[in-house]
């Protein structure tokens, strides 16, 4: 079992940008899609995403899920800019 030595989830409020580690491991090289990085290790691993204009991407969700799951969402606050 890999210990993590640092937090799993980050919020940077300042830069709106949402961090969330997967592993330790280095990583070699990121794929962005529309905003969503994706750090990989050679072996394509996912290692580290960050999402970046992480309120408006979890109010977009959100409103997926008053769509599909209305009680989970109600449990949901995300700060609206």
């Amino acid at each position: 079992v890999c210990q993590m030595k640092r937090k799993r989830i980050l919020y940077e409020a300042e830069d709106d940008v949402l961090n969330i580690w997967l592993s330790d491991k280095h990583f070699d090289y990121a794929e962005d899609e529309d905003g969503i990085i994706i750090h990989y290790t050679k072996d394509k691993e996912p290692v580290y995403i960050e999402i970046l204009d992480a309120s408006r991407f979890l109010n977009r969700q959100k409103v997926w899920l008053q769509r599909s799951a209305p009680a989970v969402a109600q449990e949901i606050r995300v700060k609206r800019k």
